[in-house]
């Protein structure tokens, strides 16, 4: 399957000789100072902060120039095949829209506005439990391009039930379920905003939609606003939640279930004994844990542990260069977060798209320059520098 993607850069510089430069940021950095300047301060903190001091989040984006690729010339990549399969799905290429639970912060409309841009570019998204919209409006926007729903397991088994039944319903390609967050973690740029969303009612669309969350409503004796916030909160997060939970999931649905926040050898082989599909390699982009690894450094033990179950991956991707080197690592796709978001703070629909074009040209070119045609021939050629 032959990939175009490069040819984003020339429609670019075939619209400059006609006198016109892109409307929108190329490339993270400038997107990022973009959308700071036109979000408001909060929300940008909610979005660009992390653990700590940060220094998780910052690591996750350093571990990646520390990885280089070795150019090899004279080998026919005129033509590169980004395809990859995923749970008996051709995707057109490897990369993905990962869960973001701001979006319909970030912009009223986000999480149909980052839909609406999966379907048009092929790109599966991961949609999130923290969703302005209803799971099932999410997943219809998405057409005819695999989508994923992404779980937070509440307190309440019922409800967990009942969000999966209803995403199997929807027609979603498969279930991620987040193992870190069952707690909020130590976030200063929150902290110092005094800033959670959903305490104000917001992206807690996928609840007040629940059967089983407006019961336990009702039985609370009041359906206020502020009700439903407390409840929500008091069911958010399941820390009870073991291994030993993994059969009683994989009971509620035939979907592929993969488990995110995945870094441990060990651990994926304990998820695969345990019935789940797949792998969700991640440490959430440096948002929940301070003082941790690189993702990226965890990626390689965590694929050869899954032992060719699929592994997927985020936390530090900031480039199409950044997905290749992931890829290389043995990563079976490669989550896109924080870029795709400010591309939506700026852009809309259309910045999210322009975002994700930007990434896959990037990576088709940089494939074409260093001579790789395909994804499996870049298995192994990474150097650290």
């Amino acid at each position: 399957m032959a990939s175009n993607f490069g040819d984003y850069q020339l429609g670019i510089y075939m619209a400059g000789a006609r006198g016109m430069t892109p409307e929108l940021p190329i490339g993270y950095a400038a997107t990022e100072a973009l959308a700071e300047s036109v979000m408001e301060p909060r929300i940008h903190g909610y979005v660009a902060g992390g653990a700590g001091n940060e220094h998780t989040q910052r690591a996750n984006v350093a571990a990646f120039d520390r990885l280089g690729i070795m150019p090899r010339m004279m080998v026919g990549a005129a033509q590169r095949d980004l395809s990859v399969e995923l749970f008996s799905h051709r995707l057109p290429s490897p990369l993905f829209l990962a869960p973001v639970g701001v979006l319909g912060v970030v912009a009223g409309d986000g999480d149909l506005a980052a839909a609406a841009s999966s379907a048009e570019l092929g790109v599966p998204m991961v949609a999130s439990t923290l969703s302005q919209a209803p799971l099932e409006q999410v997943q219809a926007a998405t057409g005819d391009t695999p989508a994923f729903f992404q779980l937070y397991p509440p307190a309440d088994r019922e409800l967990t039930e009942s969000l999966v039944h209803r995403a199997e319903a929807a027609g979603y390609a498969g279930i991620v379920i987040t193992l870190d967050t069952w707690v909020n973690g130590w976030r200063p740029r929150d902290l110092g905003a005094a800033y959670l969303p959903m305490l104000s009612g917001q992206c807690l669309a996928n609840y007040l939609s629940d059967d089983r969350f407006r019961k336990l409503l009702a039985e609370q004796g009041s359906d206020d606003p502020a009700a439903a916030v407390m409840l929500w909160a008091s069911l958010f997060g399941n820390p009870t939640m073991t291994w030993a939970d993994l059969a009683w999931f994989r009971s509620l649905t035939d979907l592929p279930i993969l488990l995110k926040g995945i870094c441990s050898p060990e651990d994926t082989r304990r998820a695969l004994d345990g019935g789940m599909d797949g792998i969700y390699c991640s440490n959430h982009g440096g948002r929940q844990a301070n003082g941790g690894i690189p993702a990226i450094d965890c990626l390689p033990a965590v694929v050869e542990a899954a032992d060719g179950a699929p592994v997927l991956f985020d936390s530090g991707v900031r480039s199409g260069v950044d997905a290749l080197r992931a890829l290389a690592l043995g990563a079976t796709a490669v989550g896109i977060g924080r870029p795709y978001v400010y591309g939506l703070a700026v852009g809309g629909q259309a910045g999210i798209t322009h975002v994700m074009r930007s990434l896959l040209a990037e990576a088709d070119l940089t494939m074409a320059v260093n001579g790789y045609p395909d994804l499996a021939s870049l298995r192994g050629a990474l150097h650290r520098l």
